[in-house]
């Protein structure tokens, strides 16, 4: 039942991200802040997705808060050398930083700055990804060498 939740946060994640850039792109075009700002947000969603996905993989547990995410992020990169080496928690500060405060609530827009961070979520999808996929082969709880 687990392995069905990640898939849906991970999804989720996905067409977050997709909805960002469709967003973007016509906001730029319509020359619309609002839209771009709305563009932010669903790929800082997509960021929190994710991340709601691999923490429940790897613990078995749903943080509840952005709080909690970076400190489960943290307990998991001091356990896990994969994670740590891919530094998530660090990225998912930048992205909270840039997309969700910067962009969306500051007012923040711009476009090639934002185009940026939209190609940052989508590696941090991917790196996600290459976790999840990795995590699935082994047992519910992975210990640091299986990863």
């Amino acid at each position: 039942m687990t392995v069905d939740r990640v898939s849906i946060y991970f999804e989720d994640a996905r067409r977050f991200h997709e909805e960002s850039i469709r967003e973007f792109e016509e906001g730029v075009k319509e020359n619309n802040a609002y839209r771009i700002r709305d563009s932010a947000e669903k790929a800082w969603n997509a960021v929190i997705q994710a991340t709601n996905a691999l923490i429940l993989r790897l613990t078995g547990k749903l943080p509840s808060s952005h709080w909690e995410r970076r400190k489960m992020l943290r307990e998991l990169e001091a356990g896990i050398p994969k994670v740590n080496e891919l530094m998530l928690r660090d990225r998912y500060g930048a992205r909270e930083r840039h997309l969700h405060e910067m962009v969306f609530y500051e007012g923040i827009v711009d476009p090639d700055d934002i185009k940026y961070e939209l190609e940052k979520v989508k590696a941090y999808l991917d790196d996600v990804e290459k976790i999840l996929k990795t995590a699935e082969k082994t047992p519910s709880n992975p210990s640091a060498e299986e990863l």
